[in-house]
């Protein structure tokens, strides 16, 4: 079993930047792909990046990419979310989970952090 939390969101201008993360609880962290995704009001999960068990891979949505980077730190049990240029249709909740293969897709994460919000206004 293993329980992740999500901290860092908040509200920011358009432009800024936060940092998210992901911190996983249990034993077997480090054999887990860690993924994030968001989920705006009214609209389906989506999927942004994901980073595989030791941190050496990475998918990024082309949504992001190029502004969001994420990393690894498996000695900590973390995994960082780091959001720059931040846009208005950023907004949403943000959110972690684990999956024991490496994917974009919702349907292999196991285990989902509870989420954080993150307001970016104009």
């Amino acid at each position: 079993q293993l329980q992740l939390t999500e901290s860092g969101g908040g509200l920011v201008q358009a432009g800024g930047s936060l940092r998210l993360s992901c911190v996983g609880s249990g034993r077997t962290f480090n054999d887990y792909a860690v993924g994030w995704f968001r989920q705006a009001s009214g609209k389906e999960r989506e999927f942004l990046v994901v980073t595989t068990s030791s941190g050496r891979g990475v998918s990024y949505a082309d949504a992001v990419k190029g502004r969001f980077t994420i990393s690894r730190d498996n000695a900590k049990n973390t995994v960082i979310l780091q959001m720059n240029i931040l846009k208005p249709e950023d907004t949403a909740v943000y959110y972690c989970a684990a999956s024991r293969l490496f994917s974009r897709s919702r349907e292999p994460y196991e285990y989902w952090g509870q989420g954080t919000q993150v307001t970016v206004s104009s």
